[in-house]
């Protein structure tokens, strides 16, 4: 391992790449990370488009809106959680159930807070952009507009249905959520419609179409739930439409024309492996970020659910003096066994004033890819990882012997969990090696997930859970319940198999290698070749979880 610096740092002295003194708390009128404060751009409103669904297509614009603002004015009901993501902590929310929209915006507004009014889809169409403009203008409340991927072109393109090609240039726009279309007007050419506010009234727009001069052959599509992990596209024709798309839920949104017969090729989103798969993660936030963004990947919705709580040792001298003796060349080697041990070690060093230079001249192991990677972000490139099995029994296997000519000290420090098993440091010891186990960390039971997740966990709404040791499959079932037998059980490594196999559970999915990035993809394979044989079959695709007596069946 080559840090940076060959000139470690004593504990108790800053180096040079030290962490300076943490922030201190944040006022009204300070400016943090370029944040502008609040009174650096007093009452304004910022009315912004939050897209059709997808969180993934809030521009850039109106995330950072967002990231500056006091107060949000939106209705909840309709916001995806993603969204709201991008605000700060302290942000007021404020919601168009409770009150006049417009007047929740000047009063917060005039109060000298940055106010972003969120829409969904684009503010300008099918929205209130002209009433609630209008309304701000004669309220001398200064706003501006931030344009938002509109539902028009954002759900055909997640539906894999151009609006144009190169025998098809026109569409048209039609909202019929008022009724009483005249039909006369968008029958007259081959344009592609796209139309909006019809999820009731099917029937009516396609007799009108008809009646209007369209031939009852015309291709047609309804999307429901456009750019959610809940789309449901039906392709028919006029004649067809209305028996075809009974059923399907709100809002919905109908296209008409050649371009729908482009699905067949162009259909991406609902034919991803994992497409609106809700997949538990028994991990916290921190642990699980990538592994979530894998799955979202594949079309999953995951939902990550701790199964224990990581805890400081409860007395820190042992830790201090390992720090101490890692600084002052007491050890040949570190092993680290976790991603909780980087973090662990991290935060002392921080304590100390000290950084990654403190490791110059000492060999450095990592259990696995996820460990080496924590190791990497801290600044330290491990010498050692197992090829093989990533565990404490696959580095044991790639240990190499003590060497008096070669090692000057025999010494090795394992900062681990409380509840570490012996394996490596017998292997260590057989080879030569002096181990020092030190507790840095303690791993206690997480509290139970609310309710609603139990009560999925055990009822069947969750379609995956994975599985990445074996202590998740018994805290897992230990807070909230064995899953039900129609969830899909994919798990790490023949050990996890074995410990999920002696709770009861039937495991469908095991990772060629243990790592969570394997562990998706073998899960997203199953998914893939689970819908392959569906459509072979000529049966209707059905997640797991719609396996399960009194589930709703996709069409």
């Amino acid at each position: 391992m080559s840090p940076a610096s060959q000139s470690p740092t004593r504990p108790g002295t800053a180096g040079p790449g030290a962490a300076g003194p943490a922030a201190g708390p944040i006022t009204a009128g300070s400016t943090t990370a370029g944040r502008p404060s609040r009174t650096a751009d007093p009452g304004t409103v910022a009315i912004v488009g939050m897209g059709p669904g997808d969180p993934g297509l809030l521009t850039l614009r109106a995330a950072a809106e967002l990231e500056r603002a006091d107060t949000v004015v939106v209705s909840r009901a309709h916001c995806p959680a993603g969204v709201l993501a991008h605000c700060r902590a302290d942000v007021e929310i404020l919601d168009t159930a409770d009150g006049d929209p417009v007047k929740l915006a000047s009063r917060a507004a005039k109060a000298g807070r940055r106010v972003v009014r969120l829409f969904h889809g684009d503010p300008g169409v099918v929205c209130g952009l002209a009433a609630e403009g209008a309304a701000l203008r004669k309220a001398g409340v200064p706003f501006e507009v931030v344009p938002g991927v509109s539902a028009v072109t954002g759900v055909p393109g997640y539906a894999g249905i151009p609006l144009t090609d190169p025998e098809h240039r026109e569409f048209r726009f039609v909202d019929a959520s008022g009724g009483g279309v005249d039909w006369e007007r968008f029958a007259g050419s081959d344009a592609t419609l796209v139309i909006f506010g019809a999820e009731g009234a099917v029937a009516d727009v396609a007799k009108g179409l008809v009646a209007a001069g369209r031939p009852d052959s015309t291709p047609a599509a309804m999307t429901s739930l456009g750019t959610t992990s809940e789309q449901e596209t039906v392709v028919s024709t006029l004649q067809k439409l209305a028996s075809d798309t009974k059923g399907m839920e709100a809002p919905a949104m109908i296209i008409v024309g050649d371009v729908v017969s482009w699905r067949d090729k162009l259909s991406w989103f609902e034919t991803k492996a994992l497409f609106g798969w809700r997949v538990l993660v028994p991990r916290t936030k921190e642990q699980a970020a990538s592994l979530s963004d894998q799955l979202r990947g594949y079309g999953a919705v995951p939902d990550e659910v701790p199964t224990i709580s990581v805890e400081p040792p409860r007395t820190p001298q042992q830790m201090d003096r390992a720090v101490k003796g890692l600084v002052t060349g007491r050890y040949e080697w570190v092993v680290f066994t976790s991603t909780n041990a980087v973090k662990a070690v991290r935060e002392k060093f921080v304590a100390y004033g000290l950084d990654a230079r403190a490791f110059a001249g000492l060999k450095v192991a990592a259990v696995g890819e996820q460990t080496a990677a924590a190791l990497v972000e801290f600044g330290i490139h491990p010498d050692l990882t197992p090829s093989g099995q990533q565990s404490s029994e696959g580095l044991a296997e790639v240990w190499p012997p003590y060497d008096e000519d070669l090692d000057p000290i025999n010494r090795v420090l394992l900062p681990r969990a409380d509840i570490a098993t012996d394996t490596l440091i017998a292997r260590l010891t057989e080879l030569g090696w002096e181990c020092e186990d030190v507790t840095a960390y303690r791993t206690v039971r997480a509290a139970p997930p609310p309710a609603p997740i139990r009560e999925a966990i055990k009822g069947g709404g969750f379609d995956a859970v994975l599985f990445t040791s074996s202590s998740t499959v018994k805290n897992l079932i230990g807070i909230a319940g064995k899953p039900h037998n129609v969830t899909v059980i994919a798990v790490i490594g023949p050990q996890t198999a074995k410990t999920a196999e002696e709770y009861g559970l039937r495991v469908d999915v095991m990772a060629p290698k243990p790592s969570v990035s394997a562990l998706a993809e073998a899960l997203a394979e199953y998914g893939a070749k689970r819908r392959a044989a569906q459509i072979e079959a000529g049966d209707p695709l059905r997640k797991p979880s719609q396996m399960r007596r009194g589930a709703r069946r996709r069409k």
